[in-house]
């Protein structure tokens, strides 16, 4: 996997205004470009929690107008963006602001790939399927692990068929993100588990991807630091507003890396699950990632002994590999715990049949291309069957 850095690579990225109060500027970035009415996606929890009420009054008070679409799931459904894209085109807006985790911001980035494009949302499954461009979006994340704010991808649930998709495209990158670490304060302690385990699993994807380069490894390295550093403390002192700052600059750099190097086979079940069990999306992450690490460590042990180094902070070089990789899924089962999530899914008995389901699903998720050992259908069935 190892590459000389003069290798033509492509990095994409937003925008993005990092720390305290940066929520503020939001009316300020919204005049910047020019527009006239703005359709703010939201939901309710981030609605309760009163950080859409804190952007609406920020927008009153510099007078711009706008409207309020807040039809989002937690996993946000294909029919939740066509209403949402209707309701944007009858309002004649000309732009999209989110505030929320990842389920509203990819309901925003569905939202304005088919206000631009005229079609439904899930006919821009896969990879480079949008061929126009989105209307400005400016997102503020309130949660610490999704990065879909800065990131290319988009996933969608396809209520019909229980199934989740991804949208990967340069042209659903937003165009700037307000990251406020003190919006994340009022998240809860199984939501900052889920979400910072979900960023964790974004860096180490990223970091072992077939498509990792310099620029993506700097960033996924750095994002396992802040997030083992930080991420025990936040759940231990929820309010602490350092370590959430630390958190949400991991959970940044951990989605700069995996927008730009993918993901692999933890993402392409994960996605498989959340679609037939409507799962918290992190939650399926942590369960299934030391199960695929094992499976993967053959392929690309150097990199995994780096990921085990930054996790247990032992100097691992003289370690053979079979002591590396119990140190490392140890050492990942150990964060698991330390942040307080459980050890199981709580689905209803999963059979075989469903398990083959599930595993023919995965394969055709499109973070498998970027795993980096190659994968077959019995081998993703194995892990389900570990982990039911």
């Amino acid at each position: 996997m190892e590459e000389h850095v003069s290798s033509l690579r492509k990095f994409v990225a937003p925008e993005f205004i990092f720390g305290p109060s940066a929520l503020k500027k939001c009316a300020e970035y919204v005049k910047n470009f020019g527009a006239e009415r703005i359709l703010l996606v939201s939901d309710d929890g981030v609605t309760k929690a009163g950080w859409t009420g804190k952007v609406e009054a920020a927008l009153r008070e510099a007078g711009v107008v706008y409207e309020l679409f807040l039809d989002v799931s937690p996993n946000p459904r294909a029919d939740e963006v066509m209403k949402g894209a209707d309701y944007y085109s009858r309002a004649k807006c000309d732009m999209l602001l989110s505030v929320g985790g990842g389920s509203p911001i990819d309901c925003a980035k569905g939202i304005g790939i088919v206000v631009s494009n005229h079609r439904h949302i899930l006919d821009f499954e896969g990879v480079d399927n949008v061929p126009i461009p989105m209307p400005p979006l400016l997102c503020i994340p309130t949660t610490a692990g999704s990065s879909a704010d800065v990131s290319q991808f988009a996933i969608i649930l396809d209520a019909d068929t229980s199934s989740k998709i991804a949208i990967v495209s340069k042209g659903v990158v937003p165009d700037i993100s307000l990251i406020d670490p003190e919006t994340t304060h009022t998240m809860d302690q199984a939501l900052s588990a889920e979400t910072g385990l979900d960023a964790l699993t974004h860096a180490i994807e990223a970091y072992v991807s077939n498509a990792a380069s310099a620029m993506t490894d700097m960033h996924a390295l750095e994002a396992i630091r802040y997030l083992c550093r930080y991420l025990p403390t936040v759940i231990q002192k929820p309010q602490d507003i350092d370590a959430r700052a630390g958190v949400m600059m991991g959970s940044l750099l951990a989605g700069l890396a995996f927008s730009n190097a993918s993901l692999g086979l933890v993402h392409s079940m994960a996605h498989a699950l959340g679609g037939v069990f409507d799962l918290p999306h992190g939650l399926c992450n942590a369960l299934l990632l030391e199960h695929v690490v094992a499976f993967n460590f053959e392929a690309v042990p150097d990199r995994y002994r780096v990921i085990a180094s930054l996790l247990t902070g032992k100097e691992l070089s003289r370690e053979s590999q079979n002591v590396v990789l119990e140190l490392l899924t140890d050492a990942l089962v150990r964060l698991r715990r330390s942040v307080r999530l459980g050890e199981t899914f709580g689905v209803p008995k999963v059979d075989a049949a469903m398990i083959r389901m599930l595993s023919q699903r995965a394969m055709s998720d499109v973070c498998m291309v970027t795993n980096p050992r190659p994968v077959k259908r019995e081998d993703i069935e194995g892990i389900y069957g570990c982990i039911f």
